[in-house]
């Protein structure tokens, strides 16, 4: 017979359903919290965002690709003076040379150039303490128009600016940054932050980006000692945001045009809706594809907290810590970074506090303990692995979700499949289990494990301790309550218990999925399991109890205890034949392909690359084979591996490069040389042979820091995007008295007019990718 459970009323089935019901609307609540709120349309009152009013940019900006440097660049530059002028404002175009980073370590494409043309334009204060940057990049990927990144921020900014002209003036300075050459190299952001005046004294930014075309605007990073900003934040219409978010953010490679203004010292915030990644940096990224809700959001939260900071003494608004915050129904809880470890090791000794009860009533033991602790770990890792698993059995029967940038079309039903694989596996480790070593022995266990987390989130990511120390506070707490209590008391605490669970964990898990994607997949099974381990003393109420009843009624009840673990398994099947069914490639929803072209003008050969994981139908006409690095004739792609094939050499010039003076001193040159494109192209690059120090550098008048280059067949190298017609000036000193071997490439656009190329057929697109459509044109140089 096993041990009885913590909460255990007379009237079980009322209990069950009350407490089913509670967290239920809890759970309905909680969803709500982290979902964008209704556009409004061209009605509102004047000094009011409308999403509306803001979509009209978007389909102004987004007409076609419009990538640094093209004409389509210049047209959508055009537009947003216009609008701004209209604004009553006085905008000015900061055209410089802007290179991302200061130092070149890597011979892998190589530093960043870009000829930008930011659109600066400043809404004066009336007694200025600061200023206010709000940010988005106005151009695009050289496939997509950008509807989503970032005209939506653009948009955003637009509009925001056009209700805050419309009302009184603020106390502080606002200045609209809308940036170029983000997509290329972040150029824009930094021109701004290295080379603008009104940028020298700092201040506090709003980066509004997306990366998809749905779903919540996220406050998803911020620069550091974030409390009080946060607490503005937390005052926006419907604040979303996780400080989890901003620990993982700070893990991750990523970076926004908020990277160039957050390492500068400034302060502020980064927000983006990232939910329909599948348009990502794709032709799919027009306006229809647009959820105009996630662009009220974005204006909602943008403008009512630029009010709030234009009415602060922005002197006084940095703090000594990190907030600690996440949504909840109707606010954004916070509190000071200073809580985390108290909070951490309060939840681990109530959980702690709980089972010395639990045994002293009687309702385990420690051997019980020890075995129920070491087997919680079989859902915590059980569920995380099924769901990788389970991507991976979603691309054998969908080959093409291989080279989707994140998620799938309509990914929502392989969600609730992982979501259920995470409750299959928490509902079957708990049956298997309850009656070896009882109910009340796995809830302390689960809440230990959750309490151990918490502690070491605490140690490794404070932001993110939260996640499992506040849930076993609860459920810790409420445990004590239902050992010590009798009747409908232990109910109500356990639901409460559970309540506080759901809150916190479900937003993260319904935020997290379009974060990382179905790819990591993993990480929403786990927070799943955590919820489930949270919940396991409700879970308890619903389960049939089979102890004190014989023969055929306790068989009765163990079946009967069987049917929530067979419905997840049920749901499993169910969510994936419908996410099949509902998610189809179709001419709206291509299937994702990837192909470029190179020639190599020393030889007059040509070849198709491709860098897909699986090589699609439509692409295996071009390349085959096994993928291979090709940093030999294209050190701009560094060692990216990729498949290739034979192509028919195009008639296309190469990038010309001109010695125009050689200053030689011993075993050293100066050498300042002109690579001039022939072409209309998008970028060029340049690479010296390597075993050739390159000591110092200037690129179209702008110096980099030169440190040893990695290893490989070429050294020092550079991109530059938008180059201008007449070219680009590169001096460099070289530590060789001999002839320098140059890699000279651009790249263009225009892959469908080549010779061999086949139209894409309905269903088949291109994947979001840099090098997608890519036309590159190479040649070798000795000066």
């Amino acid at each position: 017979m096993s041990a009885p459970a913590l909460a255990a009323p007379a009237r079980r089935l009322p209990a069950a359903l009350s407490a089913v019901a509670a967290l239920v609307a809890i759970g309905a609540a909680a969803v709500w919290s982290v979902q964008p709120p209704a556009a409004r349309d061209t009605s509102v009152p004047a000094a009011e965002f409308s999403a509306a009013r803001a979509f009209a940019q978007v389909e102004a900006i987004a007409t076609e690709p419009h990538p640094v440097g093209s004409a389509a660049q210049d047209r959508v530059r055009e537009q947003l003076l216009t609008t701004l002028r209209g604004l009553g404002l006085t905008p000015e175009v900061q055209d410089t040379v802007s290179v991302q980073g200061a130092k070149l370590s890597s011979s892998a494409g190589g530093a960043g150039f870009a000829h930008v043309r930011n659109v600066v334009a400043t809404i004066p204060g009336t007694a200025s303490t600061g200023r206010i940057f709000l940010v988005a990049h106005y151009d695009s990927v050289q496939v997509g128009p950008g509807a989503n990144d970032d005209g939506a921020g653009t948009a955003a900014i637009l509009e925001t600016a056009r209700a805050l002209t419309s009302g009184a003036r603020l106390r502080n300075d606002v200045v609209l940054v809308l940036t170029d050459a983000e997509e290329a190299c972040l150029c824009g952001a930094k021109a701004f932050v290295d080379q603008n005046p009104l940028a020298k004294d700092g201040g506090v930014v709003l980066n509004l980006e997306a990366r998809g075309s749905s779903g919540p605007a996220i406050m998803f990073e911020t620069a550091a000692n974030n409390r009080r900003l946060v607490d503005i934040y937390g005052g926006a219409p419907k604040p979303v945001g996780t400080s989890f978010g901003v620990e993982i953010y700070r893990l991750l490679p990523n970076d926004t045009d908020f990277t160039a203004f957050r390492e500068a010292g400034f302060t502020g915030l980064n927000s983006a809706y990232i939910d329909g990644a599948a348009v990502y940096h794709a032709p799919t990224d027009v306006p229809s594809a647009m959820d105009i809700d996630s662009l009220q959001h974005h204006g909602d939260n943008a403008l009512a907290v630029t009010r709030v900071l234009g009415a602060q003494d922005l002197s006084a608004l940095k703090s000594g810590d990190d907030a600690t915050y996440f949504p909840a129904p109707g606010l954004l809880v916070r509190y000071p970074g200073e809580l985390v470890w108290p909070l951490a090791v309060l939840a681990l000794l109530a959980v702690i506090a709980l089972g010395w009860l639990a045994r002293r009533r009687g309702l385990t033991d420690g051997k019980r303990l020890v075995k129920a602790g070491a087997l919680t770990l079989v859902p915590i890792i059980a569920a995380p692995v099924l769901a990788q698993l389970y991507w991976a059995l979603l691309k054998l029967i969908r080959p093409g979700y291989a080279e989707m940038p994140i998620d799938p079309y309509r990914p929502g039903w392989y969600r609730l499949a992982i979501g259920a694989i995470a409750a299959l596996v928490v509902l079957a480790w708990f049956v298997w289990l309850r009656r070896k070593t009882g109910p009340a022995t796995l809830a302390v266990a689960g809440l230990g494990w959750l309490a151990v987390l918490g502690v070491v989130l605490a140690a490794a990511t404070p932001g993110g301790s939260y996640l499992a120390a506040l849930p076993a506070l609860a459920g810790a707490i409420a445990g004590i309550v239902a050992v010590l209590t009798r009747g409908w008391w232990p109910v109500l605490a356990v639901t409460l218990g559970g309540a506080v669970a759901v809150i916190i964990l479900l937003p993260t898990v319904i935020m997290l999925f379009p974060a990382l994607g179905l790819k990591l997949g993993a990480t929403g099974a786990f927070l799943a399991v955590l919820l489930g381990l949270a919940l396991l003393p409700v879970l308890d109420l619903i389960h049939p109890r089979a102890e004190n009843q014989q023969g055929l009624e306790a068989l009765r009840a163990r079946r009967r205890g069987a049917l929530p673990t067979l419905a997840a398994l049920l749901a499993v099947v169910v969510c994936t034949v419908v996410g099949l069914s509902v998610d189809r490639f179709d001419a709206e929803h291509p299937t994702p392909t990837h192909l470029m072209y190179a020639l190599d003008a020393d030889n007059g050969t040509a070849q198709w690359l491709s860098d897909e994981p699986v090589v699609q139908k439509w692409t295996s006409r071009y390349v085959a084979g096994d993928p291979h690095t090709v940093d030999a004739t294209l050190p701009a792609f560094g060692p990216e591996e990729m498949r290739t094939g034979k192509a028919q050499a195009a008639t296309l010039p190469a990038p010309k490069l001109t010695l125009l003076s050689d200053t030689r001193s011993g075993d050293s040159r100066v050498m300042k040389l002109l690579l001039q494109p022939q072409r209309p192209v998008r970028f060029t690059t340049l690479h010296v042979a390597a075993g050739i120090g390159v000591t110092a550098a200037t690129i179209g008048g702008r110096e980099l820091t030169v440190e040893k280059a990695t290893d490989g067949p070429w050294g020092f190298g550079f991109v530059f995007h938008g180059p201008p017609a007449a070219g680009v000036e590169v001096t460099l000193t070289v530590q060789t008295a001999g002839k320098v071997k140059f890699r000279a490439m651009d790249g263009s656009d225009g892959l469908t007019t080549l010779p061999g190329f086949q139209a894409r057929p309905s269903g088949v697109g291109i994947v979001g990718s840099h090098s997608s459509e890519l036309l590159a044109v190479a040649a070798t140089y000795e000066r």
